[in-house]
């Protein structure tokens, strides 16, 4: 079966050179790569520098087309790079096969063999690397039990809901002992509970097993939620590196504050009417309280008065968009928790209040 969709990708066993102390477990260096097109080159990854450090769960996020699936698979060593160098553990690998790589991969579809019962599915790459029979057993029970699924082992793929094929495509790229595991779109197929719940899942199998999750993925969500530091990716570019709260709280620029999450973004007369400086600014819905008219400013905050455009009801949060000095502005309020003005919608007049605080500017 073709290493690019086993699941089973690098699963040899362990290489030399991949422990030198203080060494990332990732490392990317001036990361290049460009696909030949039938007019022009495309220009995939350009100029990517990224660490990962050992243990660390690290999401790639990005729009569809913005290089990540491609990092993933040079990291992978399906791809080779067009320049620059990737490093597992200090260890130039930038030209190495997938099987010379301490690196697995689970991909969205999860690729389980449906003749196969779940036991034999986690088993197979044991199998075909030779891993005599009782070893490979207790290696996949191990591996089973890892994931929570230790009474399943004798059942078929299709006997499976779609958390628990999961959890067996997880098991079976653990099970060979790799020092990096990557998923690509892992939840993608994942109904929205069913996502939450998985998402809780893979942070606590990472917790136990301790190694390195790198996961791409397009949903913000899930980034923030899963992981300790993510990149964001635009068009072949890292356009930031950082923790969740960090990229979240403090945007580089309009991409990301528009990409992570919702923010609103102004400049122009805008910027100068709503935060009272010239730039470009970006304020997080949640930091915007809704008042009736006249409410005045406290110490330390912003008003403004605007004009309701809608009222949107979605049980724990209510989002207000409104119109204030010529632009939408957004405001997401906890349902429960918040007193709205009475009555409000469409043509309301209100005050949008924030905080000097949440005021981020911003780089074009």
């Amino acid at each position: 079966m073709p290493a690019s969709t086993s699941g089973l990708a690098g699963s040899a066993d362990v290489s030399p050179g991949l422990d030198r102390e203080g060494d990332p477990r990732i490392e990317l260096i001036g990361v290049r790569k460009v696909f030949p097109g039938r007019q022009a080159e495309v220009i995939a990854v350009e100029g990517a520098d990224l660490s990962v450090a050992d243990g660390e769960l690290f999401a790639i996020l990005g729009p569809s087309g913005s290089g990540k699936t491609t990092v993933l698979r040079m990291i992978a060593g399906f791809e080779q790079p067009t320049a620059g160098t990737i490093r597992l553990g200090g260890t130039d690998v930038t030209t190495a096969p997938p099987q010379r790589r301490e690196v697995n991969t689970v991909f969205q579809d999860y690729a389980l063999f449906p003749h196969l019962t779940v036991g034999q599915n986690v088993e197979y790459g044991m199998k075909v690397r030779g891993v005599a029979k009782a070893e490979r057993r207790r290696r996949a029970a191990d591996a089973l039990d890892m994931v929570r699924l230790t009474e399943h082992g004798d059942r078929r793929p299709e006997q499976l809901s779609g958390g628990q094929r999961q959890r067996v495509a997880l098991a079976r790229a653990l099970v060979g002992r790799p020092r990096v595991l990557l998923l690509d779109e892992p939840l993608g197929a994942l109904d929205l509970k069913l996502r939450e719940q998985m998402q809780v899942e893979l942070k606590a199998i990472q917790r136990d097993v301790g190694i390195t999750f790198v996961i791409v993925t397009h949903d913000q969500d899930e980034a923030l939620t899963l992981c300790d530091r993510l990149a964001v990716f635009n068009a072949g570019r890292i356009e930031q590196v950082g923790g969740a709260r960090e990229v979240y709280e403090n945007p580089a620029n309009r991409f990301v504050a528009d990409f992570v999450g919702t923010s609103n973004v102004v400049d122009g007369t805008a910027a100068q009417t709503l935060v009272g400086r010239t730039g470009t600014f970006a304020v997080r819905p949640e930091q915007i309280a809704v008042l009736p008219p006249g409410s005045a400013a406290g110490p330390g905050t912003r008003t403004v008065e605007a004009t309701v455009a809608e009222v949107i009801y979605a049980g724990p949060l209510t989002r207000v968009t409104s119109t204030a000095a010529g632009t939408a502005v957004t405001a997401t309020v906890l349902t429960s928790r918040t007193s709205l003005p009475a009555g409000l919608a469409h043509g309301s007049p209100v005050v949008l209040s924030f905080p000097d605080s949440a005021v981020h500017p911003l780089n074009s």
